[in-house]
């Protein structure tokens, strides 16, 4: 769901963001942001206008007036569902979270769902599934398998015919319709893989510790910054020996171990990752540096992990 979806409850406030939305759509945003402004002094409480507001003036070179904009954003918003904290991170304005707002990265994959694989395959190339399939493959067959951040379910179809029960975890309550429609898994859950205490279903009663073959997370860990929950969690979803296969955006050298992206990703450093492998318990079985999709015409770089949990 994106802010600009959001009406202001406001018949002429709505009518000066649409002027102000064709201005920035014909790349004149300091104009639409000067029509925003207007409208926001007709509904001053209009989160979503703010959001907009911040959103023109960065691209119009005004960094001061965006974040005044994506502050009062992040005081309006309790839940986080715009991410404004994110983007004060970018402009300098506020440190960079560990993780995003829950609610924000919901928010993206429910409006996402409906055109995720079209967008994702179709026009950027992405080809993370396949890729990490590859890696994973010569392991096969699997008992079962727990796909992380399944979305609409491209891994599992990769991973599906070599595997007794696959299971799948998302936040997107809309994403996991998409992959229910494929008829690929045997279970399907809601899961928040940032916060250890809110992935109860991840171990329900008929779910247990320790049950799964492969864990795998594919283009899914560049929404979350630091791993160490993550990583807890994945541990206690292996069996001894079990898999571990996924994605990260490259992050190069940087020294904090991962770094927010202006797509509002994150990219992790692979001595960041190789690290953590090894403090949770994992052994490095292969590492593929490849580029994983497009992203404004220009190729964007990830590695691809696959590791064996061995203590």
């Amino acid at each position: 769901m994106t802010p600009i979806q959001f009406s202001s409850g406001d018949v002429i406030a709505d009518r000066r963001a649409d002027y102000a939305r064709m201005l920035a759509e014909a790349g004149d945003h300091a104009a639409a942001a000067e029509l925003i402004e207007q409208a926001l002094e007709i509904v001053p409480g209009w989160t979503a206008g703010w959001f907009l507001l911040g959103d023109y003036c960065e691209k119009a070179a005004l960094p001061a007036k965006a974040i005044e904009a994506f502050s009062r954003v992040a005081e309006q918003d309790d839940t986080g569902l715009f991410g404004a904290e994110l983007k004060l991170a970018l402009l300098g304005a506020a440190p960079t979270p560990e993780t995003p707002p829950s609610a924000y990265v919901e928010g993206l994959f429910d409006d996402y769902a409906d055109r995720f694989e079209t967008a994702l395959v179709e026009k950027l190339n992405y080809s993370v599934p396949q890729k990490l399939f590859s890696m994973v493959a010569p392991h096969a067959p699997f008992a079962r398998v727990v796909d992380l951040g399944c979305g609409t379910g491209l891994f599992g179809v990769e991973v599906a015919a070599v595997t007794q029960r696959l299971e799948g975890f998302d936040l997107s309550a809309n994403m996991l319709a998409k992959a229910q429609e494929k008829g690929l898994y045997h279970h399907l859950g809601q899961a928040d893989l940032s916060d250890a205490s809110a992935v109860d279903s991840l171990f329900a009663a008929e779910l247990p510790r320790q049950r799964a073959d492969l864990v795998s997370a594919a283009d899914v860990l560049m929404y979350l910054g630091s791993l160490g929950t993550t990583f807890g969690l994945v541990r206690a979803l292996l069996r001894p020996g079990g898999l571990f296969a996924f994605s990260v955006e490259d992050g190069g050298d940087t020294a904090e171990g991962f770094s927010l992206q202006p797509s509002l990703r994150y990219a992790h450093a692979e001595a960041y990752v190789q690290a953590l492998l090894a403090e949770c318990g994992f052994t490095l079985l292969d590492l593929m540096k490849t580029d994983i999709r497009m992203d404004a015409g220009k190729p964007v770089f990830g590695i691809l992990f696959l590791a064996r949990l061995t203590a």
